[in-house]
């Protein structure tokens, strides 16, 4: 099974981020106009967490908080494993299962590479299975 790099290589997109002190609302603004449920949050240069629509629907609207007032540093998610880019998809999938998250951040020396989503790894997953699959049926054919 391939590695994390391999899933930010076939992305080939940098994550969207957003300043900390950004309004909930025009995060999501920014979320439905790119059609991602995600966004790194940045404080100076510097990775501060993760604010996804479930951060939303659970920070801020069961909380009756104000979206217009609430900042996503407020409700962002900070205590995200980080994984490397050699790390594999299924040791991904461990750790997004066993602690029930759905983005985590890469890092490379100490620098945000890319976010892997649980969409990511299930997608990649696939593809492995479709490629060993194809393999199989052609030693089979042989």
């Amino acid at each position: 099974m391939n590695n994390v790099a391999a899933v930010l290589k076939r992305k080939n997109f940098q994550p969207v981020s957003v300043p900390a002190g950004t309004s909930v609302i025009d995060a999501l603004r920014i979320m439905a106009e790119k059609n991602i449920g995600s966004l790194v949050v940045m404080k100076e240069q510097q990775y501060m967490g993760i604010v996804s629509e479930r951060d939303y629907s659970r920070k801020v609207v069961l909380k009756g908080k104000n979206s217009n007032e609430t900042k996503v540093e407020e409700i962002m998610s900070t205590d995200l494993p980080e994984i490397k880019p050699s790390d594999s998809i299924e040791y991904c999938m461990e750790l997004m299962s066993g602690k029930n998250i759905r983005y985590m951040p890469v890092f490379e020396n100490g620098q945000l590479t890319g976010i892997i989503s649980m969409s990511d790894a299930v997608k990649e997953t696939i593809l492995a299975q479709k490629e060993t699959i194809n393999q199989l049926s052609s030693y089979i054919h042989s």
